[in-house]
């Protein structure tokens, strides 16, 4: 009896670890530390990923920093590699002979996505690349990276797309990408209509504006793009990704963690991959940039009063802060409507927008953190009456 128990448990641990090895390996590859605090923090991001991938059976998630694994040794047996880092001609997948590796990878089926500064290569040999690995990339001069707030509410019916609600958030999304000369096998994720002002300018870098963009007016663009390659392996590209502070929306963080599953040929769930984020966790692994120690950080809960025109109110804030950058909710008389927002030292800046008796309105919050721990400021309406005695003082509540 003792060796038919020794031998079932042999059996049973031999076939766990049968199975664990044949778990699809998704490989997160993070670019070095660049920009201020809050900004391209891809060490961040790919953790976050890691983390909320967890719950996903049969896959086994690895995170590799600084640019490059220490050995090309570990991509052999991945099922998907994914590249959020700085692009341009540091890309780190065009280095020496990594196009040659990466290729070899794709031959053998392996997914390829790319996320936010990732997308872009140089013109020639590596963008040549890029369109056989994710079918697109961005092109310097020709595409754009502007700071905007497009609104993703046309979603097609595909797997990346399972549980995503639509969503807005400003960032860095660029558009105009220059595509394979062959279009087949891409489908457009997120897309949505540049407004002529957007179109104008100023870009992130170099500013513009471009004549062929601004002709372009009208035309629907993508922020996000799926790739089936004549192969049959896959690929994604999404080019927001600039404020981590992002990633604590649950439907951005869902488009790409379902892409992710997807270029590894894991079933996607029917609602998506969920997950849940806190405050506290968007806020680790942000890597320690020059001037973050003297950011202010308003993470939290806040009480406000209001006086407009020596009439008063209260509201609250939820605030969630990542470097500068801030998302959050605001309750009040405007309704319950989405903040952004954005530290530099100690000042504040505060956007949402709402309705009050029919007439649409954008509100802005600028103050500063003062020494006993509230914020102060005023209260000014982008584009209307900016003649109000208008200010706001918060407090920090324990809800």
């Amino acid at each position: 009896m003792n060796s038919f128990k020794t031998i079932l448990a042999l059996t049973l641990i031999s076939l766990a670890a049968a199975t664990h090895a044949a778990d699809k390996r998704i490989l997160l590859v993070a670019g070095r530390p660049s920009h201020p605090p809050g900004e391209h923090e891809f060490r961040a991001g790919v953790l976050l990923w890691q983390q909320c991938l967890k719950s996903v059976p049969g896959i086994q998630v690895e995170v590799y920093t600084n640019g490059w694994p220490d050995s090309d040794a570990v991509f052999e047996g991945a099922s998907a590699v994914v590249f959020y880092a700085d692009g341009g001609g540091g890309h780190p997948a065009i280095q020496g002979d990594r196009i040659k590796l990466i290729d070899a990878l794709v031959a053998k089926g392996v997914g390829i996505g790319c996320a936010h500064y990732a997308v872009e290569v140089p013109v020639g040999a590596p963008q040549q690349a890029m369109w056989r690995w994710i079918g697109g990339a961005y092109e310097d001069h020709y595409s754009v990276n502007p700071m905007w707030q497009p609104d993703y509410k046309n979603l097609p019916r595909h797997p990346v797309t399972n549980g995503v609600k639509p969503f807005s958030l400003p960032d860095e999304w660029y558009f105009n990408m220059r595509w394979n000369p062959d279009p087949k096998g891409i489908t457009h994720i997120l897309t949505d209509t540049p407004s002529d002002a957007v179109r104008k300018g100023p870009y992130v870098y170099p500013a513009g504006p471009y004549q062929h963009i601004v002709d372009a007016s009208g035309r629907r663009e993508t922020m996000m793009w799926i790739y089936e390659r004549p192969d049959g392996g896959r690929g994604f590209g999404f080019t927001g990704g600039h404020k981590h502070v992002n990633w604590y929306n649950d439907n951005q963080r869902k488009i790409v963690l379902n892409a992710i599953l997807w270029i590894a040929k894991v079933a996607v769930p029917e609602n998506g991959v969920e997950s849940t984020v806190t405050p506290e966790e968007i806020a680790a692994n942000l890597d320690p940039k020059k001037g973050a120690d003297q950011l202010a950080q308003i993470a939290g809960h806040w009480n406000v009063d209001v006086e407009v025109n020596g009439n008063a109110g209260k509201s609250q804030l939820q605030l969630v802060q990542a470097g500068h950058n801030i998302v959050g909710t605001y309750d009040g008389l405007l309704g319950h409507q989405q903040i952004t927002g954005y530290v530099n030292g100690k000042n504040v800046k505060l956007d949402y927008k709402g309705e009050l008796n029919g007439n649409a309105m954008s509100v802005e919050y600028a103050g500063k953190l003062n020494n006993d721990g509230t914020l102060a400021g005023d209260i000014k309406l982008p584009g209307g009456d900016n003649n109000l005695d208008a200010t706001w003082t918060a407090k920090r509540s324990d809800r």
